[in-house]
């Protein structure tokens, strides 16, 4: 693995391209475009902390983070990429979806919770999916986080013992360390019969969180023709003159109590 990258040269590239993020976020709004975002990998390998930092100074209401729960036992019974079909931007939308609907070809097919069957189905389906999207005008990228067993093992044990990210392992996270090998088949099947010229995968080197982030954003930006938008000319106003008004006395009962108080000296 590279030396990890050091810590203000991180902050200060994350610091341009999330701003650069912002440019491609105001590009997508004014030319009322469409983009999806797919971050997929193994459990730790980095998807959701990336996906921390590209949202961080976007606008909720144009990029929306979507992380869906299993499906219930109505959605069971729909086509698999229905409930997907739901999630989809509209004009002047960007989505950022943590696990997508390739969980069908990753935990969903080594976990037993589809047939072969279903899973030969949607490695036939997902490319046709996928051609239809981008030839409706969808922006699509993927994106596969690639981490090492000795990273993940670090990964899962430091979540293990922290009680703020304990709620991060579940025992399905677990049982991927002793399941490594099929989850490496299961992946490569995937990407042989998904990695197409419209929607091609891109993978990221996720053993260093920090270059992991600043190359799937840099690749992200230079993968997207957009242009910085000019932006309306604001300008804060004078403060008119009162006109009367007076606040009304407070009232104890309907204030938040001063906690902050309780930590000075």
């Amino acid at each position: 693995m590279a030396d990890r990258l050091p810590r203000k040269v991180y902050e200060q590239e994350l610091a341009r391209l999330q701003a650069e993020l912002v440019v491609l976020q105001e590009w997508v709004r004014a030319e009322r475009k469409r983009l999806i975002v797919v971050f997929e990998g193994r459990d730790a390998a980095g998807k959701g902390s990336t996906i921390k930092r590209v949202a961080e100074y976007l606008n909720p209401r144009v990029a929306r983070i979507v992380a869906l729960p299993r499906p219930g036992d109505r959605e069971r019974t729909q086509w698999y990429f229905q409930r997907y079909v739901e999630q989809l931007p509209a004009a002047g939308e960007i989505v950022l979806m943590d696990r997508s609907w390739y969980n069908r070809a990753g935990v969903e097919w080594v976990m037993g919770f589809c047939t072969a069957d279903e899973h030969r189905r949607f490695l036939h389906q997902c490319p046709i999916f996928e051609r239809l999207l981008v030839e409706d005008g969808i922006l699509l990228r993927k994106y596969w986080f690639s981490v090492s067993p000795d990273e993940q093992q670090r990964r899962f044990q430091a979540r293990l013992e922290d009680p703020m990210r304990r709620w991060k392992l579940s025992t399905i996270d677990l049982e991927s360390i002793s399941r490594w090998d099929d989850y490496s088949r299961a992946k490569d099947e995937m990407i042989l019969y998904t990695d197409i010229p419209e929607a091609p995968w891109s993978i990221v080197d996720s053993d260093d969180k920090r270059r992991a982030r600043i190359n799937m954003m840099a690749h992200l930006l230079s993968s997207i023709p957009y242009r910085e938008v000019p932006l309306p000319r604001l300008q804060v106003p004078e403060r008119p003159e009162g006109t009367g008004y007076r606040r009304p006395e407070k009232n104890p009962g309907n204030y938040v109590p001063d906690h902050a108080a309780t930590l000075l000296p």
